[in-house]
């Protein structure tokens, strides 16, 4: 958890808050030690680039080892649900943090990229923008998921993005995705996602001229992509 200074200045002031998800399995503090996403936001707001925001740092993966890539599991774990409800009234019932879907966004890379765009997606009813960095836009199902959807075909469909864009109405969110012409397997895939989008959702998309699926690349996006999140976010 980061909580900006602006916090701690004004006891009356309630902040918009970024929910940043690892990749798979992921480890938390590598959004510390490897993309120093505290450090990047602080100074982001030291610079004006964005408004004094909140950080609630985790990863995607709610049952370690299984990988649930933040699908509602018929009769298991309810991760979506997970991130766009349980950990939204956890951090606004203990944090001076507004309750809008107008002051929250989801950031991840790789799956935590795929399930940003998810949740927000799914939910514009908690989240108004998202970032992907290097995401992918439908579930991955190996060994380490085992079976996500009981067989039921509607619940996947549901979870590929790509559908959802050609089938269901349009949600009012804001997302930037990323990726690079050379070195990344989703740059044509990214580059079809942002071309899908319609009103009243919005697009943007980073794309670098070469990079990979790595701490490296995703550190020469941040510093636009995370200001970019915080700017999208109201009191």
């Amino acid at each position: 958890m980061f909580l900006p200074s602006a916090y701690f200045a004004d006891v009356r002031r309630r902040l918009p808050a970024i929910i940043a998800l690892t990749g798979h399995p992921g480890e938390p503090r590598n959004l510390m030690t490897r993309l120093d996403l505290p450090g990047r936001m602080a100074r982001a707001i030291a610079a004006h680039q964005a408004r004094p925001t909140v950080l609630v740092m985790m990863r995607p993966s709610v049952v370690l080892p299984r990988d649930t890539e933040c699908v509602d599991v018929p009769g298991g774990p309810q991760a979506q649900t997970y991130f766009a409800t349980d950990v939204r009234n956890a951090v606004t019932a203990h944090y001076r943090v507004a309750a809008g879907r107008e002051s929250w966004g989801i950031l991840g890379g790789s799956t935590g990229g795929y399930c940003a765009l998810k949740i927000a997606m799914t939910h514009p009813g908690a989240f108004s923008a998202a970032v992907s960095l290097s995401g992918y836009y439908k579930t991955i199902v190996d060994r380490t998921t085992g079976d996500l959807f009981g067989h039921d075909r509607t619940l996947a469909r549901r979870n590929d993005l790509m559908w959802r864009l050609a089938n269901l109405p349009a949600p009012p969110v804001s997302v930037l995705v990323t990726s690079s012409r050379k070195g990344e397997s989703d740059y044509l895939p990214t580059e079809r996602f942002a071309a899908a989008v319609r009103p009243p959702m919005r697009a943007w998309s980073l794309i670098l001229p070469s990079g990979g699926h790595n701490f490296n690349t995703w550190n020469r996006e941040l510093p636009q992509a995370l200001p970019w999140l915080a700017r999208q976010l109201g009191p």
